[in-house]
């Protein structure tokens, strides 16, 4: 068996912010329910933006609010600025995972300031953070490529690494592929390049999106590089609302799949996982992009699970 990898469930956040059918906020409460039956310990539940950008996670007080303590399991959200610090400390939340992006014109679209801005926003959070007792992650968004600006090089990633690792370095560092371009390569290059900045007691992370059909291969590829950490979207929903034509996350059906058929324990109930893939698309209304939600788990012999 490879080392454990633990799978952050991120479908109450990144999987409905940009989804076209909304979900009432007992709905949401209902499937972070689900993610907790099925084993997840990290749940992205909420964002704390203004809710004029991202009009779906507008009832982030209310979902907090309604969520019941569970033994062993964080409920996380992000945020963008100290606004969203502060009303995620109102609201009880103990993780905050921040945006720093790896290009200036998709920060300056998505949080509205330049890349030494957001590292400044950063600096001010880790500060605030520390000083309330929870902890702070950080996301560099567009560390494999930019709608805007194309292609971004390794050494631009890590130079953002670098800073963001600075005085008060976060939790997790976390690699994401915001709008889905990169390949196995890509994901070699860049962790490479980060990974000997990283401090003890900062773990990396990476979120793909499966846009282009190569987020499973390079969540695998991620791990032979050293990451324990990782994203995934129940049922394969989610997108970036500022990334055009953005499609969905990994699925967390499919990853749990290949983690298993790699001898790479997961720690999630795989029954549960499917039984609350069916009940999202339901609530959905239309087929999800999960293969496993559909194909089923491998054959037993008998009939596929």
């Amino acid at each position: 068996m490879t080392a454990p990898v633990r799978i952050v469930e991120v479908a109450p956040r990144d999987g409905l912010q940009n989804e076209p059918t909304r979900l009432t906020t007992e709905q949401k409460r209902r499937l972070v329910e689900h993610a907790v039956r099925f084993g997840a310990r990290n749940i992205e539940v909420t964002s704390f933006v203004h809710p004029a950008k991202v009009p779906a996670m507008a009832d982030a007080e209310d979902l907090v609010a309604m969520l019941p303590p569970a033994d062993g399991v964080t409920y996380s959200a992000l945020i963008l600025n100290e606004r969203g610090l502060s009303r995620a400390l109102a609201a009880g939340i103990t993780e905050v995972n921040v945006v720093v992006h790896c290009t200036d014109t998709f920060s300056r679209r998505n949080q509205g300031t330049d890349i030494a801005g957001g590292i400044g926003i950063w600096r001010r959070i880790a500060r605030d953070a520390e000083a309330a007792g929870i902890r702070a992650n950080v996301t560099l968004a567009v560390a494999f490529g930019c709608p805007f600006e194309g292609e971004v090089p390794v050494e631009a990633v890590r130079s953002v690494a670098e800073q963001v690792l600075q005085e008060r370095p976060p939790a997790e560092l976390s690699l994401a592929d915001t709008i889905g371009v990169a390949v196995p390569r890509d994901v070699a290059a860049r962790v490479e390049a980060v990974r000997d900045l990283l401090p003890e007691g900062t773990a990396l992370r990476a979120h793909f999106h499966n846009t282009r059909n190569c987020g499973i291969a390079n969540a695998l590829a991620a791990i032979d590089a050293g990451v324990g950490v990782l994203d995934a979207s129940l049922g394969g929903i989610g997108g970036c609302p500022f990334a055009p034509r953005a499609t969905g996350n990994i699925a967390t059906e499919d990853l749990a799949y290949a983690l298993e058929r790699s001898g790479i324990d997961h720690g999630l109930d795989t029954a549960a996982l499917r039984e609350a893939g069916r009940w999202l698309q339901e609530q959905i209304g239309r087929p999800l992009p999960a293969m496993v939600l559909h194909a089923g788990g491998f054959p037993t012999g008998d009939a596929a699970a």
